[in-house]
């Protein structure tokens, strides 16, 4: 039997240049999501949460738009167990590209591809990750897009690694596995 330690995603020695990554979840937008962000970040366009005001959009075809934000917040958290869930920092977003309207009920998916690393000339515990990202619907329609830099920690550094405490009553073991002399707590 073995112990399996919490450990999550890839450190820097994990990434190859030009690796894609299709990142296991997926994300249907609710009613619900769309209008607190939308609300929560004082965004006022009522696209976003005003049914009558959005039947008169001729670029959604009458339909509630998903905030942008939302948008670009969900393909993020998606694309973080693979690609900065053992960063330290990130360091650039840029050439965010919105190629698809995205509308409640929607399924968002992402995948990115490595297109650099660099080892930290600072920092010697970490390198520079960097990717293209995207978030595709249900149908495979490209919803956003960009271009993305994370420091990531190496494994040698330890960060990340090695935090889930000790159990005082010891370790998890199979019942009836004690050791000779151990008692379960029930008496005779």
């Amino acid at each position: 039997m073995a112990t399996h330690p919490a450990i999550l995603g890839r450190f820097f020695e994990d990434y190859a240049v030009g690796d894609v990554y299709q990142h296991p979840l997926g994300r249907t937008l609710s009613e619900a999501d769309n209008t607190w962000v939308t609300l929560l970040s004082m965004n006022t366009n009522q696209n976003h949460f005003n049914v009558h005001l959005a039947q008169q959009n001729p670029i959604t075809s009458g339909q509630v738009i998903v905030n942008s934000g939302l948008t670009v917040a969900v393909v993020l958290g998606i694309s973080v167990l693979d690609m900065s869930q053992n960063a330290i920092s990130n360091l650039a977003f840029t050439d965010i590209k919105m190629r698809h309207p995205v509308y409640v009920g929607d399924t968002i998916y992402a995948e990115s591809i490595c297109t650099g690393l660099r080892r930290s000339e600072s920092r010697p515990y970490a390198g520079i990750v960097s990717m293209i990202t995207r978030g595709l619907n249900q149908d495979g329609d490209e919803v956003i897009s960009w271009k993305r830099s994370v420091m990531v920690a190496t494994r040698e550094s330890g960060i990340g690694q090695n935090y889930f405490p000790a159990a005082k009553s010891g370790p998890l073991e199979l019942p009836g596995t004690a050791p000779a002399g151990a008692t379960n707590g029930a008496s005779a």
